[in-house]
């Protein structure tokens, strides 16, 4: 059963896209993602060989390399590898841990917005999780103090990131003002000179009071090469939520990710049955030069 509603057009300041609302409105965002040379030698890292643009501090344990071992990488989705400290590794991915892909029994991972804003977690063995993000009481950004880890315009890393057992880590001295005694921080050839537009969807009602199942999600419109359209959905059985938007994991880390524009994507139908309402996020990816233009989505859904 496919359910459809009307014709929209939304304007953001500075932004623009038409959208047609089956299910929701949706604004444009650029994201730009591009490779900026850097001192890399290692093939499997584009974190920076400098001498002082590739650590990390912690009060307690001191100076954390993200070159040695030669296995990050920073993206535009997020880090991949893991870092090496006095306590042993620091892992970003757990598809990419130590011990190789862990996923099945510690799903975890840093997600990178696209412009930059880190939020999720890493692992190390000795003193559990790291955080990237909090402050906004989510999953992957949690609680209510305010912190983040970011990549900047020229690819350096600021900002803290938290660890319950040994506290703050410093990815710059410029956080602290303290580079002229020590001059320390993070630099990758991944940079960001843009932002990633996202919108939640207003609440849908299957009307089928014993809940229904979402069976998938198609949209149509312009996708030019590198960019991409993303979907997460809510799903609850009230109206007022609570909305726990998540991908094809079951997390807030993973997105549906339509091959095109009028490509039928299944949803994973364990996360979205016996639900009377549900909501969707959508977030538009785009390229120094284009973005894509959503002018139509569609829901199917069964009882």
């Amino acid at each position: 059963m496919v359910r459809r509603i009307v014709r929209h057009r939304y304007f953001v300041p500075g932004l623009c896209v038409v959208a047609t609302a089956i299910f929701a409105g949706i604004i444009a965002a650029t994201f730009v993602l591009v490779r900026a040379p850097r001192n890399i030698a290692l093939a499997s890292t584009n974190v920076s060989s400098g001498g002082n643009s590739h650590w990390a501090w912690n009060d307690a344990i001191g100076w954390i390399d993200f070159y040695a071992p030669g296995t990050v990488e920073v993206n535009g989705t997020g880090l991949t590898g893991y870092a090496s400290s006095s306590i042993g590794p620091i892992s970003f991915d757990c598809a990419t841990s130590p011990s190789g892909n862990i996923c099945a029994t510690s799903n975890y991972t840093v997600a990178n917005d696209g412009a930059g804003n880190l939020s999720g977690w890493g692992w190390n063995d000795a003193v559990g999780w790291v955080s990237f993000c909090g402050g906004k009481s989510t999953a992957t950004c949690p609680g209510t103090v305010s912190y983040q880890v970011t990549v900047d315009a020229n690819g350096d890393f600021h900002g803290w990131a938290w660890n319950d057992a040994v506290g703050w880590i410093d990815f710059n001295c410029a956080n602290n003002s303290t580079c002229s005694t020590s001059n320390f921080y993070v630099a990758s050839a991944w940079v960001a000179t843009g932002t990633v537009g996202s919108l939640q969807s207003i609440t849908y009602d299957t009307s089928d009071v014993q809940g229904a199942q979402l069976d998938s999600v198609t949209w149509q419109g312009t996708q030019p090469s590198g960019t991409s359209v993303e979907f997460q959905f809510a799903v609850s059985n009230s109206s007022s939520g609570p909305w726990s938007f998540t991908g094809p994991d079951g997390t807030a880390n993973t997105y549906y990710v339509p091959a095109g524009p009028g490509v039928v994507t299944p949803l994973n139908y364990g996360l979205y049955t016996d639900y009377r309402y549900f909501r969707y996020l959508v977030t538009l990816v785009s390229t120094p030069t284009s973005t894509p233009v959503v002018t139509n989505v569609t829901v199917a859904w069964s009882p």
